[in-house]
């Protein structure tokens, strides 16, 4: 069993440009009942929760630093969006998702 085959993959959009990402390089999508925050770092997509797990606060309306950690708006704390892991040290965790541009469209794998 390969590490694809864990995943439940749903299908988001035909393409990248269907995502319409914000001025800061942000996207969110409804999958079941989460919203997704995705961004784009150096040409490649990458997926979080949108909801800060610190204080609640929307991902999706903060930034990328210049290592491609995504900042929360409310209390700047940084997320790697490789690993989850809160990188300003306070210890807290992201949900990151695997996501994959392929020739029929966007995809979010996902563990159900």
């Amino acid at each position: 069993m390969s590490k694809s085959d864990l995943y439940t993959w749903i299908k988001i959009a035909d393409s990248i440009s269907d995502l319409s990402f914000s001025e800061d390089g942000f996207s969110t999508v409804q999958v079941n009942d989460k919203t997704i925050c995705i961004a784009m770092f150096n040409g490649k997509l990458l997926a979080c929760q949108d909801k800060c797990p610190h204080a609640g606060g929307t991902l999706s309306e903060g930034y990328l630093d210049s290592l491609g950690n995504i900042v929360c708006p409310n209390h700047h704390y940084k997320f790697s969006l490789t690993t989850g892991r809160n990188v300003t040290g306070e210890g807290y965790f992201l949900k990151i998702y695997v996501i994959e541009e392929r020739d029929k469209g966007v995809f979010i794998g996902m563990i159900m």
